[in-house]
């Protein structure tokens, strides 16, 4: 599979710490690509190398097929919002937009306006943005962003401070952008339960590292209710599941299956083992919420 953007062994290192070590990353085009972690994991560093706002230590990435230093070259096609929006308090929204539109040589007078609606701010008038919501910020962040019509757009903890509705109006402005123009977008984030409301796919950073990346529906998958069976014949257990009909199982390894339906019937599942000469070592029904997944892979609560 070709991917938009795909990192190779990036690492960046301060002093003798390792701020992200050996990062693999793997986004399709048209992905809203989750990167979870908590705070001092690596994200921003990751974030800044991909966006050419630091140079890796070791490793480089392929941004739109091209690699390397080659990359450098379409930095033009991504759109960054990393840490505070860079927002001239004294100026407008519009007035803003103007000077970045200046700084990357858009002409055409219609984007700024066009800009605006797309993220929610056609109604601001000449308001100065020191004087706009968290939110409203973030939103003109993200028009910033825009600005030269990008196809990947990089953004660091978009909803960090945001009260609830801010956090709606962000994820409702991203996922228009991403359906109605197909850009690709690599979001930062602590909060694993809000980003799982829009994310396609994630990569789980933690301590500089790359835990995991997985999509939606293996997150799901592994965070869905479910029947977990230990046995001492797996295979035997299989045909015994089937012969009662059950067809959503999965075999972990050589001593677990997880079942996904009928979770009311661990005993009968139990005697139809038994009456076929399979023990159960141990029958229990699981629901892991997208937090406790996400705190037991990075190993407890810690800074999150």
């Amino acid at each position: 599979m070709e991917y938009l953007l795909s990192t190779n062994h990036l690492t960046k290192q301060y002093g003798k710490q390792k701020a992200a070590d050996s990062i693999n990353l793997h986004i399709k085009k048209g992905a809203i690509y989750g990167l979870i972690g908590r705070n001092g994991a690596g994200k921003t560093t990751i974030l800044k190398m991909i966006s050419g706002l630091a140079s890796p230590t070791e490793g480089d990435f392929s941004l739109f097929g091209y690699q390397g230093k080659e990359a450098l070259k379409v930095m033009h096609r991504v759109g960054t919002l990393i840490e505070a929006p860079g927002i001239y308090p004294n100026l407008s929204a519009a007035e803003n937009l103007k000077l970045k539109c200046i700084a990357m040589g858009v002409r055409d007078k219609k984007v700024i306006p066009k800009l605006l609606e797309t993220v929610g701010l056609a109604d601001v008038g000449k308001k100065p943005a020191g004087k706009f919501s968290l939110g409203m910020r973030q939103r003109l962040g993200i028009a910033l962003a825009l600005v030269g019509e990008p196809d990947l757009v990089v953004l660091d903890e978009p909803i960090n401070g945001l009260d609830p509705q801010g956090i709606v109006e962000i994820r409702e402005t991203i996922e228009k952008l991403n359906k109605e123009q197909n850009i690709t977008f690599l979001i930062s984030s602590h909060i694993l339960e809000e980003l799982s409301k829009i994310a396609t796919d994630y990569g789980i950073i933690h301590n500089g590292h790359l835990l995991q990346e997985l999509s939606r529906e293996e997150l799901l998958e592994k965070c869905s209710e479910r029947i977990e069976l230990k046995t001492n014949d797996t295979s035997k257990a299989c045909t015994v599941l089937e012969a009662m009909g059950i067809r959503e199982y999965k075999v972990v390894d050589k001593d677990t299956i997880q079942i996904f339906e009928r979770l009311q019937d661990s005993g009968d599942i139990t005697v139809a083992l038994a009456q076929n000469g399979v023990k159960t070592l141990s029958i229990s029904v699981k629901n892991e919420a997208l937090e406790d997944f996400y705190l037991n892979l990075t190993g407890g609560n810690g800074n999150v």
